[in-house]
């Protein structure tokens, strides 16, 4: 495993994945200016937003979520299903509808659900049904362009949303916290670059460690979604299984689950805790006795800090280097981080089956 090795990433990312994860931070910026620029009706009385949409398209909407939790006046849910919940009714509800190509059919039934519903709608995708739909029932779309895949998408389906809600009045403006965001991954992204040797490069150096052990990923308040994030980008760009925990609820369950079989977790598993300088100071804590309590069982672990001054650049400094681990992975594992042949297939039965 040689992960200086540039010619054999060529040969093995044959769509340019490590393209679209350099491009990281300019897709984050390009995407919050959209969506201070697409056009956004000035409706009032919304009472609570439910975000509907799948994989990495719902992701996106997970960070905002999680973002906006301490700083909007209002619940947003994110809906990972058909239909929506019963509560969603009425012109007090705001269902987003996010999908990367349009035509996710989980959300497309969530659309028309909204739409019986009486709901105010925006749909958020590059095209697809779903634009067609909403342009036809004179909804607001907001169209943006990438071919790639949608979990290489994550600034779009979050940047977008975080400018919606800045519109809206649900966030204060938030131009200096994305600046400053993106300021932070431009600074780490020196150290994570493909052409920085091993030596010096950290996301190369965990990746090693990670081949052929079970991932664990745990975080605490917004970078519990994070990582989530983590766990699929594994999953996605390296096939390789991983899970995530959160922050304080793993102290409730998870952390009992240390001791058997020992043969597998003291030698086939590494748990990753994700931390930052805005965590609560409960949960840092929590953290910290937690990995000393799987430290004591002899399992492997380690921290892995975020960057930044804001909340927002402690998220996606994290989400970044993620990515990048994710695509070392795939590397040393020897697979084309793009394709995903499991979920096509996956996709392909259940459209037989109708």
């Amino acid at each position: 495993m040689n992960l200086d090795d540039l010619a054999l990433f060529k040969q093995l990312d044959t769509l340019n994945m490590l393209g679209e994860i350099d491009n990281l931070p300019d897709q984050l910026g390009l995407a919050y200016q959209l969506g201070l620029t697409h056009p956004l009706p000035e409706w009032k009385d919304i009472r609570q937003v439910i975000i509907a949409g799948m994989g990495g398209s719902a992701i996106g909407a997970d960070l905002l979520a999680a973002y906006s939790a301490s700083l909007a006046p209002l619940p947003v849910f994110v809906h990972r299903d058909y239909g929506l919940p019963l509560f969603a009714r009425g012109a007090e509800t705001l269902v987003i509808c996010s999908s990367h190509s349009g035509n996710t059919e989980e959300t497309l039934d969530a659309f028309e659900a909204a739409r019986k519903a009486g709901c105010r709608i925006i749909a958020v995708c590059t095209g697809g049904e779903l634009a067609k739909r909403a342009k036809a029932a004179n909804i607001p779309v907001w169209t943006f362009d990438h071919t790639g895949q949608p979990r290489a998408a994550v600034g779009f389906s979050f940047g977008l949303l975080l400018a919606m809600f800045q519109r809206l009045g649900f966030l204060p403006d938030q131009a200096s916290a994305v600046n400053e965001a993106l300021d932070a991954m431009k600074q780490i992204q020196q150290h994570l670059r493909a052409d920085v040797p091993a030596a010096n490069n950290p996301a190369k150096r965990y990746a090693g460690q990670l081949v052929g052990r079970w991932v664990t990923i745990v975080g605490s308040g917004p970078l519990s979604v994070v990582a989530r994030r983590w766990k699929g980008q594994l999953n996605e760009v390296a096939k390789a299984a991983a899970n995530f925990e959160f922050i304080p609820e793993a102290n409730h369950n998870t952390l009992a689950g240390t001791l058997n079989p020992q043969e597998v977790l003291n030698a086939r598993t590494i748990t990753l805790f994700l931390q930052s300088a805005s965590d609560h100071p409960r949960n840092r804590l929590r953290l910290e006795l937690t990995r000393k309590a799987y430290m004591l069982e002899g399992l492997n672990t380690d921290f892995i800090e975020a960057r930044g001054s804001h909340p927002l650049a402690h998220m996606w400094t994290l989400i970044l280097f993620g990515d990048y681990m994710a695509y070392y992975l795939a590397m040393a594992y020897g697979v084309d981080p793009t394709p995903i042949q499991a979920l096509v297939e996956f996709k392909k039965a259940m459209a037989e089956a109708k």
